[in-house]
């Protein structure tokens, strides 16, 4: 099968080059497009999603031998979760090659967050079926790396923080607001607002929902901290 020569460069960024094309093909093609002769990647989505865990999974338990199954849980959520898939898509580009239907392109699905995590999970599916897990996991390492090196700082999930912080203050759980929005259906941005029971209350815009609360909670939660 002879490639086109966006999805060559695509191989390129990867880093890894297919045996079987059609594979890759897959991985890109979302279900607005799907036909009975050209399948979608939900498939594709399932085992990489696996893969990808177990990739992260035994190179989290080899780089910290000492770590407590306490302390490697957030940080292998923070490394699989759909955030982290959707900026290393971003990372190399992904959204320029996926394959979407005229109402995703519409409404711009290139850049949406599920969209992108999803199709990445679908390619780290496609080089392990096209090459074997070891390939695989060099693959994922290598895009991974500098994640792997700083998980600790990104581990904790600030709403989750910040929801704590304020229960080991006698205070309810923080509550979150969209007070605003801005920009074309397709490209929207969102402004949040985070407050607490004591009056402290922060704003973050971006791209999502939950991007703009966690923005908005890492944001208050600094402040409080800065505060004791």
């Amino acid at each position: 099968m002879k490639l086109s020569a966006d999805i060559k460069a695509f191989e390129g960024r990867l880093g890894y080059h297919f045996t079987k094309p059609e594979i890759l093909l897959r991985a890109l093609t979302h279900s607005s497009i799907s036909t009975a002769t050209r399948p979608d990647n939900q498939r594709l989505e399932f085992l990489g999603d696996r893969v990808l865990g177990l990739v992260m999974s035994e190179a989290l338990f080899l780089a910290d031998r000492a770590a407590s199954e306490g302390q490697l849980a957030p940080r292998f959520n923070a490394l699989v979760r759909k955030e982290t898939c959707a900026d290393v898509a971003r990372q190399i580009d992904l959204g320029a090659v996926l394959k979407l239907g005229r109402s995703e392109m519409m409404t711009g699905g290139r850049r949406k967050e599920a969209l992108l995590g999803d199709a990445m999970e679908a390619v780290i599916a496609a080089v392990y079926l096209d090459a074997g897990f070891e390939t695989a996991r060099a693959f994922i390492l290598r895009l991974w790396g500098a994640r792997l090196d700083s998980v600790e700082e990104d581990a904790r999930d600030p709403k989750t923080s910040l929801q704590e912080w304020a229960q080991a203050r006698g205070l309810p759980p923080p509550k979150y607001e969209i007070t605003g929005r801005d920009g074309p259906d397709h490209a929207p941005k969102f402004t949040i607002e985070v407050l607490l029971d004591n009056g402290a209350r922060e704003t973050a815009q971006a791209k999502s929902k939950r991007q703009g609360e966690m923005a908005a909670a890492k944001a208050l939660l600094a402040r409080l901290k800065e505060s004791e």
